[in-house]
């Protein structure tokens, strides 16, 4: 269970196995390579998905202030770049965050700091979209550090996300 201001992992009957209050403080001092418990693991899970599977329409939240950017060359394409920066109330990666979209207007990339271990630079890309009644959804996200030059550092992958069987009850 995922709240920003609660993480507990719980069984199937409802039965708490673990619980923090106030999730967040327990990443104080924590870099890259900090080790996680697992309700480390649990909060960081509940924030990233949370921010994944909400996107774009988290970003027409209220507080959540968007401009563009400078667009990004990425192969043959010019990828358009929408700046958000989130309020204080938002439990995300970081105030500012930048999406990256394709032509064909769908998100190609989203490049965040990763503020609880450290604010070490991330980028992630965005790919092989899936339909769930009539939205189309990216099925996997591949997370890396990235580089000064704004570039994904290819050999540091550190998250991989691969979504299937996606539906809306």
């Amino acid at each position: 269970m995922f709240t920003p201001d609660r993480i507990a992992i719980e069984k199937l009957d409802g039965a708490l196995v673990a619980e923090r209050r106030a999730p967040l403080d327990s990443f104080a001092g924590h870099q890259m390579n900090t080790p996680w418990d697992a309700l480390h693991r649990a909060y960081f899970n509940g924030e990233a998905l949370w921010t994944y599977l909400t996107t774009p329409f988290v970003l027409a939240m209220d507080g959540v202030r968007l401009h563009e950017t400078e667009s990004w060359q990425e192969g043959g394409e010019t990828w358009r770049v929408l700046r958000a920066e989130f309020p204080s109330t938002v439990a995300t990666h970081s105030a500012v965050q930048d999406f990256f979209f394709g032509e064909d207007l769908m998100l190609r990339r989203h490049d965040y700091q990763v503020n609880i271990a450290g604010g070490f630079a991330a980028a992630q890309l965005i790919s092989d979209y899936s339909e769930a009644n009539g939205l189309r959804l990216p099925s996997r996200r591949l997370a890396y550090t990235r580089g000064p030059d704004r570039r994904p550092i290819l050999d540091m992958l550190m998250v991989s996300i691969d979504i299937s069987e996606t539906s809306f009850i």
